[in-house]
């Protein structure tokens, strides 16, 4: 926790959480080591921003030698206040996770507060989606969407801590991507913390987050609770299915959201309306049906009808699956038909001295040799 010393000003975080191990001390960082990290803070050095500021590139002393970090300096003007700086510093100390995005310290001076994170080359899920309009196969964009939902699952489930985390503003720019494209979740300056051993706990609280991927309920209640986030990460699956913004101005629906649009063509079943023409030919039918099936659950109105993180993950591993079967099997008949047409079978009415019989076995033994070899070549890439 952060306390108020005498004299009114945070004192730094104590480190009551044993439960907690870091590979390298959370620290209170100096200002000059913030300067000379950002060279004054370079504008070429920027490689992010938002509402909360700018985000700089630079390296940071982090145990024995320097790592290159991503440094987020509040601005004056900005939508995030003193409390919500607090909140994520809180957050961060506490959890540890490979999906969620690390936090390396925090510099207050004057009337700077900056944040020190892990460095993500790979920028966000929104980036490459929206802006970049980077190439992302449908394999890659699904296993981005099971990192985030393992994050997502361990904040609300398995922090072991005494209360469980709930986000509040899930979304694809808050999803960042480490260099192998792992998905490491971020920005927890508007998280909540529940109890984790009741499933229907929720928190009152004014509403505040990012319009599009509002709960219904929340947005109209105040009440936000973990299925909040559920519905948050029901349209960041949209996104990656359609690679359409939450809010988007070209969809033809009232509000431009991308939700009711999706949903209409679900209900009629119409779904090459709405898949990324990049990779429609690449998802494997079952594999789009799962899919298709969780984002519906997770979009769903009535919040005690939403699944559960821990149900959403395992239905996306199960998609992930089939996938993997349906592209095995593809690449398995396709070698196989290249090297059997090879063959040098006899045409019909030749008498080649091969029974029918060795045929159909030097056949089956070829398919088993090559569906090992496609399998062996899969699992290798």
């Amino acid at each position: 926790m952060f306390a108020k010393s005498g004299d009114g000003k945070e004192s730094e975080p104590s480190t009551s959480f044993s439960s907690i191990q870091w590979s390298q001390p959370f620290r209170n960082i100096e200002f000059p080591e913030i300067l000379t990290a950002t060279k004054n803070f370079d504008e070429s050095l920027v490689i992010g921003g938002g509402g909360f500021g700018k985000v700089y590139k630079g390296s940071i002393i982090n145990g024995a030698g320097l790592v290159v970090a991503a440094i987020k300096r509040m601005g004056s003007a900005s939508d995030q206040g003193a409390s919500e700086f607090w909140t994520e510093v809180n957050m961060l100390f506490k959890l540890r996770h490979c999906n969620i995005v690390s936090l390396i310290g925090y510099c207050i001076h004057e009337h700077e507060k900056i944040l020190v994170y892990e460095f993500m080359p790979n920028g966000t899920l929104d980036d490459h989606l929206h802006k970049r309009f980077t190439p992302l196969s449908w394999l890659r964009r699904l296993n981005i969407c099971i990192g985030a939902g393992r994050g997502l699952r361990y904040l609300h489930n398995d922090t072991g801590l005494d209360s469980g985390v709930i986000h509040s503003d899930f979304k694809s720019s808050n999803i960042l991507l480490h260099e192998t494209w792992a998905a490491k979740i971020s920005d927890f300056g508007l998280s909540k913390t529940c109890p984790t051993n009741q499933p229907s706990t929720h928190v009152k609280t004014l509403v505040k987050g990012t319009y599009g991927y509002f709960d219904p309920v929340y947005y109209q209640t105040g009440i936000l609770t973990r299925k909040s986030d559920v519905y948050a990460f029901g349209v960041v699956l949209l996104e990656v299915l359609c690679r359409k913004c939450a809010v988007d101005e070209t969809l033809d629906k009232e509000q431009w959201g991308l939700v009711p649009w999706a949903q209409d063509y679900i209900k009629e079943g119409n779904l090459k309306h709405i898949i990324d023409s990049d990779i429609r030919g690449e998802i494997s039918p079952q594999c789009l049906k799962e899919f298709v099936k969780t984002i519906d659950r997770c979009l769903n109105n009535s919040q005690k009808h939403r699944p559960t993180m821990v149900e959403v993950v395992a239905s996306l591993e199960s998609a992930l699956t089939l996938q993997e079967n349906y592209n095995m099997q593809a690449a398995s008949g396709t070698i196989f038909g290249r090297v059997v047409n090879m063959l040098p079978f006899p045409a019909n009415g030749e008498n080649s001295g091969i029974s029918s019989s060795l045929q159909i076995f030097w056949t089956y033994s070829l398919y088993f040799c090559v569906s090992l070899f496609a399998y062996m070549e899969y699992v290798c890439n």
